[in-house]
């Protein structure tokens, strides 16, 4: 079923191009269920710290490096979602004002350098997690190992490079077909 003139107006510019309802949902749904889980245990884990430290002078010991492991966590687990809906921030004085022909081909163009970009972030991640395996690095306070962190991270990163290839490529089947 497609989206009344109402609900396209209400997604913007963009709602021509984007997958729609019911495209790929599991993954979104499951994304979505991991990073919720993840600021739900970031949030009880800020108000637990935040009570013993004023009200009993007692904060939670390594509150801020779980925090920190499970912000990032978010962020990354979060990317491949984020690609696969073409949901990224983006700014659109001059592009809104480009011919209606031309849209597929410029998001096509961009999700091009999206995925390279996203690429050369996932390569730099993992060299980094070997890096930080080598000498066994882990937070200061928990001795939680950081390397899976960013070895993760890097595995998300290329993941959102192959959403964000197969979005470039159903954008330039779009531009072909007008």
């Amino acid at each position: 079923m497609s989206p009344t003139p109402a609900e396209t107006f209400a997604r913007g510019p963009e709602a021509s191009t984007s997958p729609g309802a019911g495209h790929h949902r599991w993954p979104r749904r499951v994304l979505a269920v991991v990073c919720g889980l993840i600021l739900l245990a970031m949030m009880a884990l800020t108000v637990a710290d935040v009570l013993g430290r004023y009200l009993f002078n007692s904060p939670l010991l390594g509150a801020t490096e779980v925090t920190e492991m499970l912000l990032v966590s978010v962020i990354f687990i979060g990317l491949p979602a984020v690609c696969m809906d073409d949901d990224h921030v983006t700014v659109d004085l001059v592009t809104s004002q480009m011919p209606a022909w031309i849209q597929p081909w410029r998001k096509a163009l961009l999700a091009l350098v999206s995925s390279g970009i996203f690429a050369i972030i996932s390569w730099r991640l993992w060299i980094y997690g070997d890096q930080i395996a080598g000498y066994n690095g882990v937070t200061n306070s928990l001795r939680i190992p950081v390397a899976p962190f960013a070895w993760g991270c890097s595995i998300c990163a290329a993941v959102a490079v192959l959403v964000t290839l197969y979005v470039a490529l159903r954008d330039l089947r779009r531009a072909l077909r007008r």
